[in-house]
């Protein structure tokens, strides 16, 4: 089932700039029991993001009402919120858009993830770099060519998911996933101010890990730091949480950090 603006169809219109120029932002919600896990999360990302790209998006209510009813009629899946700045003009400038478009989708839950978390994954290090943008930094917004570069290379691999830097060479997140790995006691994420997306998911693990007896420190690392790490794992909204057996010629016996953290993903905020 597709929703946009409230009105069940599957057509949006070609002057829209989500299909224009990319003008505009998502998020991609896991549905639990017909309930949209980390909803005000994902809707303080929304907010967020359109504030960022001055979006002048003003429907809360309206969108966390239709999220919530749209989540119901689906025991588990994945429900994706997309805003966009609405119908536009040829040119760039959003002068005369007033009106932003919001689109709701549900889909099925990714059948993989629970085998995933079983048997965990092995990363390849793409080829394709993510460029650096300060002003969109961690933002989930709709330009997304460079992961579907990501993605089309990865497929070329035996690989189930891909560790990705940015143009300067610094390690930055995966493909469609945040990256944390661990060496003793202390637990590194990457920085994120230059590329990458700060995911939901990510954020909830910062959270629980800063109550924890981990030290966790968010960090500028070559990929060397991940091969020589005791333990990986890759997290997003939906999977939560995935142990990485091996990245190159490195593989990783430890699941401490994993076994930690997959029990407090899973009992995730629900609104």
């Amino acid at each position: 089932m597709v929703l946009i603006n409230g009105v069940e169809q599957d057509s949006l219109a070609a002057s829209d700039r989500g299909v224009q120029f990319g003008d505009g932002c998502f998020t991609t919600v896991r549905i639990s029991r017909g309930v949209p896990e980390f909803l005000e999360q994902h809707l303080q990302r929304l907010q967020n993001t359109c504030r960022a790209l001055l979006i002048p998006f003003s429907e809360w209510p309206t969108l966390s009402q239709e999220m919530r009813a749209l989540a119901q009629t689906q025991q588990d899946g994945v429900l994706k919120v997309i805003i966009t700045r609405g119908k536009g003009g040829r040119g760039y400038s959003p002068s005369a858009c007033y009106s932003p478009t919001r689109i709701l989708s549900l889909s099925p839950a990714p059948a993989h993830y629970p085998r995933w978390q079983q048997q965990g994954i092995t990363l390849a290090l793409s080829p394709v770099r993510l460029g650096r943008n300060p002003m969109l930094a961690g933002l989930k917004h709709l330009n997304r060519l460079e992961q579907v570069l990501i993605r089309a290379q990865l497929e070329q691999t035996q690989a189930d998911e891909a560790l990705v830097l940015d143009s300067e060479g610094w390690v930055t997140e995966c493909c469609a996933a945040n990256l944390f790995w661990r060496a003793g006691n202390t637990v590194f994420t990457p920085r994120l101010e230059h590329a990458g997306v700060n995911g939901i998911m990510r954020q909830h693990c910062l959270s629980v890990l800063a109550q924890s007896r981990f030290h966790v420190v968010e960090v500028s690392a070559r990929e060397d730091a991940v091969r020589q790490a005791d333990e990986v794992l890759i997290c997003n909204a939906l999977m939560p949480v995935v142990p990485v057996n091996q990245f190159a010629e490195a593989r990783y016996l430890s699941r401490e950090l994993f076994e930690f953290l997959a029990p407090l993903c899973e009992q995730s905020k629900k609104s």
